[in-house]
């Protein structure tokens, strides 16, 4: 009798969750965006969210929730109902370097599920206008003359801006001075203004402002020069050190949302990317979408993994911890 009781007590979850599964959605989303509103995740955000409350069918709600390097905005998540109603827009820091940077009550992998990749975009190495040196090489050697002198701008502590200017000063022998930032936007503010004199970040984010003159980029940490600003060189061409990192952005939802669940949610995703109002207006902030066959969940848990297995190491073998 017992051992029928549970198969009928299975048997009803199993339709009831099939029956979420076939309804979803049937109320508004929200979609927690772990960095203040105005900088690049943000914007990202709000160019998707125009054309994915078409593409899902609902109202998708986006909520800034800021603060420690997107460990916040993640746990929030991370704790949600696995409903697929609370979706996480993530990146390079908070699925991966806040995992061994930080003390998380989450797991960055096991409390997750991946949803798809959607864009992607180079750091690189960027300056106020006024900056003394007008190459890579000038600036490492005015660094050199001119020791713990500089100031580079970084998000957080431990993230990958953080993270970047870290490798590079200990593979150029240069000493400058790091100032945090809580999000991108006040530390673009800053440089623009010359209050600080470099930084480390997503090459979108300052896109506009070295197009308009404002800022100067110095090189892209990449292997290939990037489409948005031809005119800059590869740290390889620069004569930097072997510095590649960019900065890319997916989706995920909390452990144990109904694949059915994630797998409308990861259509509705892709066809929103395919939408060409939203490829252009990605490609005027320099974002590049991940091509068709990489939007999806094993992509971006692949992603995920090698980006774990080449940083992880790095950032342990140099002790680097967030504050």
């Amino acid at each position: 009798m017992r051992t029928l009781l549970v198969a009928i007590a299975l048997s009803v979850l199993a339709g009831v969750s099939a029956a979420l599964a076939q309804a979803y959605p049937s109320r508004p989303v929200t979609l927690i965006v772990p960095y203040p509103a105005g900088g690049p995740s943000d914007t990202l955000a709000r160019v998707l969210v125009e054309q994915l409350k078409t593409t899902l069918g609902q109202p998708v709600i986006i909520e800034n929730v800021t603060g420690a390097g997107g460990s916040i905005g993640a746990g929030r998540v991370a704790r949600s109902a696995p409903d697929g109603y609370t979706l996480a827009l993530g990146h390079v820091q908070t699925h991966v370097i806040n995992g061994a940077t930080l003390e998380l009550p989450y797991n960055v992998v096991n409390d997750f599920e991946p949803v798809t990749l959607i864009a992607d975009t180079p750091q690189w190495i960027a300056a106020r206008a006024n900056f003394p040196a007008g190459s890579l090489k000038e600036t490492v050697a005015w660094m050199k003359a001119n020791p713990g002198k500089a100031t580079a701008g970084t998000v957080g502590v431990g993230g990958p801006t953080d993270i970047a200017a870290i490798y590079f000063q200990r593979h150029t022998g240069t000493t400058f001075q790091f100032v945090p930032y809580r999000g991108g936007a006040p530390l673009i503010q800053d440089l623009i203004a010359g209050q600080i004199d470099l930084t480390f970040g997503q090459a979108a984010n300052y896109l506009n402002p070295v197009r308009a003159g404002q800022l100067k980029a110095f090189a892209v940490l990449s292997n290939k020069r990037w489409w948005a600003s031809p005119d800059t060189p590869t740290i390889d061409e620069a004569g930097g050190p072997d510095l590649y990192s960019s900065f890319w952005h997916g989706l995920w939802v909390a452990k144990g949302t109904p694949k059915d669940i994630v797998a409308k949610i990861n259509t509705a995703i892709s066809q929103a990317l395919d939408d060409p109002g939203l490829k252009k207006r990605f490609t005027d902030i320099g974002q590049d979408i991940w091509p068709k066959e990489q939007q999806n969940p094993a992509a971006l848990a692949a992603q995920q993994k090698a980006q774990i297995e080449k940083w992880w190491p790095i950032i342990k073998a140099a002790g680097i911890k967030a504050q």
